[in-house]
């Protein structure tokens, strides 16, 4: 990837908050336990902190840039309208916009809306367009 292309854009997925316990306390315990342990490994087993860690070193040695999207509605947003619902996102695999009737494959929609989210937020970042950002914001945004 690093390779090919010089902007990779990704939901920046906070994988320690994906995979916490659902032990619950003694008072309080928790659901689906064991389905919930699954979920877990299989997220930590598919190592997407160290991928992601590795793709920005790798695109900074090369030029590129690393751009984390907000993940917040990616796949619930209609490409064509706008329109965020639940409701637009019945199956894992399905969008369907409620508000316009839009139809395609949930994981092509979730890559459109962070392709444009991406674009729009280097585009901020680099005219200037939004009020100055930290350096440490700066550096998270545009990790190169």
């Amino acid at each position: 990837m690093a390779k090919n292309h010089s902007i990779v854009y990704v939901e920046d997925l906070k994988v320690s908050n994906m995979s916490a316990s659902a032990g619950g306390t003694k008072e309080s315990p928790g659901k689906n336990v064991r389905q919930k342990s699954g979920l877990n490994r299989s997220i930590l087993d598919q190592g997407w902190y160290s991928f992601f860690h590795m793709l920005s070193y790798k695109l900074e040695r090369g030029g590129g840039k690393l751009i984390k999207v907000d993940p917040r509605n990616t796949s619930r947003t209609c490409p064509r309208c706008g329109f965020v619902s639940a409701e637009n996102r019945k199956s894992q695999a399905t969008f369907a916009c409620i508000g316009c009737g839009y139809r395609s494959n949930a994981d092509e929609v979730g890559a459109i809306n962070i392709l444009r989210a991406g674009q729009a937020r280097l585009a901020c970042a680099m005219s200037g367009a939004v009020r100055p950002l930290s350096a440490g914001t700066r550096r998270d945004l545009l990790q190169h």
